[in-house]
Formats: C-alpha cells, sequence, structure tokens
C-alpha cells in the first residue's frame, strides 16, 4: 500500500512539472505577444529553466540521500505553488523568469527524488526500464495536458490579453495536493544510502570521481545531445507553427500537443516493448526514424503557401507530419537513463541521476538556444534541419555506451 501510495505521488508531482517545463514554447509565443518581447529576449526563458536545474542537481545530488528524496520533492513544490500564485498577480516578464528559475530548482529536487525512488520500488534491469517508461510516459500525458490546459485560456481573438495567466492558479493548486500526498506516503529511503555515513564533502568529491568515468562521460554525451533535439523542438515548435504555417495562436500551441502525444506514446509503449527486446536496437532504429522524419516534414512546410489558418480543415499536412518526430524519439531519454542506472549500485545512483539532471538542463538551455538564434537569423525549417548533427551525434555516443555498459555490467558480477 505504501508504495502504490507513492507511486501515485510520484506521477502526480512529475506531471505537474511536466505542464510547467514543457509551457517554455507557449509562454515564449506568450510573451512575444502579450509582454511584447522579441525572439532574443524570449529565447532566455530556456536558460532560466535549465541552469537552475543543472546547479540544484550539482550542488544537491549528494546531499539529498541523507535529507530525505520524498521531502526534498516536498520542498521543491511548496516552491514552485509558491510562485505560481504570483504569476498572475505581478503579470511581468521577470516574474515570467523567476517562474522558470522556481521550476528548475524545483525540478531537480524532485527528478532526484523520483529516479532514486524507481531503483528503490524495482529489482531487476527490466523491471526498472519499465517502471521509468511509463513515469516518462505520464510525463509526457502531462506536457500533452499542458498544451490543451494553456490553449484553453489563450483568447484567440486577444492573444495579448492577460487572461492565460489565469492557468497559473489552477497549478498552484495542484502543488498544493501533490505535497499533501507526498506527505501522506512515507517510504524506507535507507537502501539508497551508503553504508558508512559520508561527509557533504566525500559524497560531492564522489560524484566528481563518477563523473570523470569514461561510462559517465559517454552517457552523459548522449543525454545531452537528445535533450538539445527534443528541446530544440518543443521550444520553437510553437512558434513555427504560428510563423511558418500560419496557424492561430491557440492552434498554434494544440498542433505542438500532438509532438508530446507522440512522445507519451512511444515511452508507455516502450515500456512493455523494453520487456522483450534490448534498449540499443530498439534505439537505433528511433534515431533513423527521426533523421527520416526531418527529412520527408521540412520541405512540405517550405511548400506552405496561403492565408493564415483558424480553422483544422485548413491546416496544412506539415501540422501534423513534423510533430510525430515525437513518436520515434520517445524511447531514447528513458531508456539510455535506465541502462545506466542498472548497471551502478543503488548507492551510487543519487549521483548519477543529480549528473543526468545537470547535463538535461545544460541540453536543454543549448537546444533552445541554438533553435531559437538560427529561427530567428533563417527561418524555423533550417532551425530544425540542424538538429540532423544531434541525431548523428547521439548514434555515435550510443554506440560507445553499449559496449561501456556491458563492461560495467560484467565487472559487478
Amino acid at each position: 500500500m505504501a508504495a502504490s501510495r507513492l507511486k501515485l505521488a510520484i506521477l502526480l508531482s512529475y506531471a505537474i512539472f511536466a505542464v510547467l517545463l514543457n509551457s517554455v514554447g507557449t509562454v515564449i509565443l506568450q510573451s512575444i505577444e502579450h509582454f511584447h518581447v522579441d525572439k532574443i529576449a524570449a529565447s532566455t526563458l530556456e536558460g532560466f529553466k535549465d541552469l537552475p536545474i543543472a546547479i540544484a542537481s550539482f550542488l544537491l545530488a549528494s546531499f539529498l540521500p541523507r535529507f530525505g528524496y520524498r521531502r526534498g520533492m516536498m520542498a521543491g513544490l511548496s516552491l514552485v505553488g509558491a510562485a505560481c500564485l504570483l504569476m498572475p498577480v505581478l503579470d511581468s516578464f521577470w516574474m515570467t523568469r523567476l517562474l522558470f528559475l522556481a521550476v528548475g530548482i524545483g525540478f531537480a529536487l524532485t527528478k532526484i527524488g523520483v529516479y532514486s525512488f524507481v531503483g528503490l520500488l524495482t529489482d531487476t534491469p527490466r523491471g526498472h526500464a519499465s517502471l521509468l517508461n511509463v513515469i516518462e510516459g505520464v510525463f509526457m500525458l502531462g506536457v500533452l495536458s499542458g498544451y490543451w490546459l494553456f490553449s484553453a485560456f489563450i483568447d484567440a481573438a486577444n492573444p495579448a490579453s492577460p487572461a492565460w495567466l489565469g492557468i497559473y492558479w489552477w497549478l498552484a493548486g495542484a502543488c498544493a495536493v501533490a505535497v499533501l500526498l507526498l506527505l501522506c506516503s512515507p517510504y524506507d529511503e535507507s537502501a539508497a544510502r551508503e553504508a558508512e555515513p559520508r561527509s557533504t564533502r566525500e559524497d560531492f568529491t564522489a560524484m566528481l570521481a563518477l563523473a570523470a568515468r569514461a561510462l559517465t562521460l559517454v552517457f552523459v554525451l548522449s543525454i545531452f545531445l537528445y535533450v538539445l533535439i527534443e528541446q530544440g523542438i518543443g521550444s520553437w515548435l510553437p512558434t513555427f507553427n504560428r510563423e511558418l504555417l500560419g496557424l492561430s495562436a491557440p492552434m498554434s500551441v494544440q498542433a505542438a500537443s500532438i509532438f508530446a502525444v507522440g512522445l507519451a506514446a512511444g515511452r508507455l509503449a516502450a515500456g512493455a516493448a523494453l520487456r522483450r527486446i534490448g534498449w540499443y536496437p530498439l534505439l537505433t532504429g528511433c534515431l533513423v526514424a527521426m533523421a527520416v522524419l526531418i527529412l520527408v516534414a521540412l520541405p512540405l512546410a517550405e511548400a506552405r503557401h496561403g492565408a493564415p489558418v483558424t480553422s483544422w480543415v485548413h491546416a496544412p499536412i506539415a501540422a501534423f507530419v513534423f510533430p510525430l518526430i515525437g513518436l520515434c524519439m520517445a524511447p531514447i531519454y528513458p531508456a539510455l537513463n535506465s541502462a545506466i542506472l542498472s548497471a551502478m549500485p543503488r548507492t551510487a545512483q543519487s549521483a548519477m541521476v543529480g549528473l543526468i539532471v545537470v547535463f538535461s538542463a545544460l541540453g536543454g538551455t543549448t537546444g533552445s538556444f541554438i533553435v531559437g538564434r538560427t529561427f530567428a537569423l533563417t527561418g524555423g525549417t533550417w532551425a530544425f534541419y540542424l538538429l540532423l548533427v544531434p541525431i548523428g551525434g547521439v548514434f555515435l555516443a550510443m554506440r560507445a555506451l553499449e559496449r561501456l555498459v556491458w563492461i560495467e555490467a560484467g565487472q559487478r558480477t
């Protein structure tokens, strides 16, 4: 019963952060419309989210096992709930930046807790991979719901209206519910702590030593490049839909939800598939499919000409085809994370999760910045063509990672 309540609390907490973290694309669009900022200024929002994730993860990953993962998650959710309450009250672009700062810190605390609990709640590598894909699948369902929730608050006739800020009252309430649920879900976390207590300095030194290993370096490179791709697409897809495909502001956000649907469906399906097949052949096929889809879908967007679109009947085919890349890329992130964590002892997993969060955050910021700058200089299609380079990089890193994980698992046995 305790484990079931904890899983529910994890899923709810992760869904809340899914809505907020992946609202960057929508908030970029609304910052341009409502706060009248330019694309360069709007692109900084990803940094206000991701850099705090990286810094907080690096500083707190070794400390959280002693403080308690559950208490860390409660602290993060409380911070984010307070920031959500301030958004509609202060109604300014600088408050938007502070919101994402709070979301970044809160997510660092929550993700380390969630990933560490997966190790406590499962006993086998395949069980670990399956549960992690389910959790990440629910995360993507949260992303999907976020697109539609935000679009419901945007005034189609007047996108500059402050009505869209009303969503934050509801998100603050959801944070409060999640905190209460975690409060009622105690769980024994001792298996994730070292048998012999270590100082914070020793824990931090151990994490730095872990980061210097060849296995870790190859892994964080693959994670960095993958998140660069995902966030580059997710952050700028609503603006791509608005400016290149001519969709209305609410439709631009709603069309971007197809990307989230693909990510959610792909991860939930991968949760079952990874019980039967290895992660390497599955992910290789995913990378090839991503590259093919980019080369097929973007010429359709370039060929689009016509009046602004206010009805789904007249939406160009590119609005439906390109976001399907989410289905192809869905299993990559959780499968890579599961492969590395399953090859390590539980006592080392918190430090590794900290590194995962750090390099995921850096990849997200880099991806949004590169795509945003390229978008502003050359247009959206070339910005997305550029993502073929990191796709190739993920493939090369993944080949090296498979061998290193196999060696690591052999040494443990």
